[in-house]
């Protein structure tokens, strides 16, 4: 899959950094590789020598562990090694990978490696739509952009009486750190929008004056808006949005994307709403099938379509901070740093977006990002008190 994203790009598409961020293609490309090169290969294959030596200090992200690491700021400064020569660094560790395939005692650590690709093949896309969106040209990455959805769908809310649920990933199966331990938590009863928010009600909002009116907004989110001079969303511009087929016409009916939690958060308070904790969300999703809707299949251009459930199109933001769960250990050695340390000054997002591999996500997982940023596939899905 990893492959088949990035198959067409030229070198220099996957060379840029359109901001700090972003990665470019190809770093994503060796990053994914160093993580089974340096985790898996190096400690565990007798024998096995580095490709390059000098490569961990290019493509080590945030493990302090591993030592002092490449700016991440200046990953589009990386003009060598050339894409063939990461291909070929991943044909290399691939092969090198099949002799420890058969360890059951490495088996969840190969299984973090393989989710840990999934997520980064998400990123190559979103971080892929970023730059080319800045080229004046507007390249197309895949072409033959999706159809306009269904067409307009009445909204409607689906109740849940409250009450002491358990929260937290449940096997058996594979979940990161940052999914448990399983815990009780109290919730109200609450209801549950089903379907997300749309374009035309986004654009009813910013002609109403959305994003001119302060009693809206967060301060931080009022700062926000005003410093940064926000109006839409990203990739927003008269009557048309940026998508991986390059511009089209914007459905809008078709689910609203690219949105920072101040802006969801706004646009709860004006519908006289507001965003679901993330404890709430699960619990709607307890029972659901976490791989239908709208997800990724192959390379192509991925772009939220309004698919039924509550998975698929685009990523939900609550209004829950990324916090440890109760007893929650980060694990012993590098493998630690993967979430634990970034506990602090984000929310959550939960569901999953056209650009998640299917079967990537579940009711229990916790994506999160920091409230300001937009550039992934965000959208919202509201939620009322009982």
């Amino acid at each position: 899959m990893t492959e088949a994203l990035a198959a067409p790009l030229s070198d220099a598409d996957a060379t840029i950094q359109s901001m700090p961020d972003a990665s470019p293609a190809k770093w994503h490309l060796a990053h994914t590789t160093w993580f089974f090169e340096t985790f898996l290969l190096r400690d565990h294959l007798d024998g096995y020598r580095l490709h390059d030596a000098a490569w961990p200090f290019l493509f080590n992200s945030y493990y302090e562990a591993e030592g002092p690491r490449h700016t991440r700021a200046s990953r589009g400064l990386l003009s060598r090694p050339t894409l063939d020569e990461v291909r070929d660094y991943r044909a290399r560790v691939d092969a090198a990978m099949d002799a420890l395939l058969d360890r059951p005692e490495l088996a969840p650590l190969i299984e973090l490696g393989l989710a840990h690709e999934q997520q980064h093949q998400e990123l190559l896309l979103t971080d892929m739509k970023h730059a080319f969106a800045h080229n004046p040209l507007g390249p197309v990455y895949a072409p033959g952009p999706p159809g306009n959805g269904a067409g307009p769908r009445a909204a409607g809310w689906r109740d849940h009486p409250g009450g002491i649920v358990e929260i937290g990933h449940r096997g058996p199966g594979f979940a990161f750190d940052n999914e448990g331990p399983r815990h009780r938590v109290l919730i109200e009863p609450f209801a549950l929008a089903d379907r997300l928010v749309t374009n035309r009600e986004w654009a009813q909002f910013a002609e109403e004056g959305g994003y001119r009116a302060a009693t809206l907004w967060l301060s931080d989110g009022w700062t926000w808006v005003q410093q940064e001079c926000r109006k839409a969303p990203l990739y927003w511009r008269d009557g048309e949005e940026f998508t991986l087929g390059g511009w089209r016409e914007r459905d809008p009916d078709a689910p609203v994307a690219h949105i920072s939690y101040y802006e969801a958060d706004a646009f709860a308070t004006w519908a006289g709403a507001r965003l679901p904790t993330e404890h709430e969300w699960e619990t709607m999703a307890a029972n659901e099938d976490s791989s239908a809707g709208n997800q990724l299949d192959g390379a192509g251009a991925a772009h939220p379509s309004g698919s039924a459930g509550l998975f698929g199109d685009c990523w939900q933001w609550t209004r829950s901070a990324y916090l440890p769960y109760p007893r929650f250990r980060p694990a012993d050695g590098a493998v630690g740093e993967y979430n634990g340390k970034f506990m602090s000054g984000q929310f959550v997002l939960k569901g999953a977006s056209c650009a998640t591999p299917r079967g990537h996500a579940r009711a229990s997982y916790r994506n999160f990002f920091y409230p300001h940023q937009r550039w992934q596939f965000t959208g919202l899905r509201l939620a009322k008190d009982l």
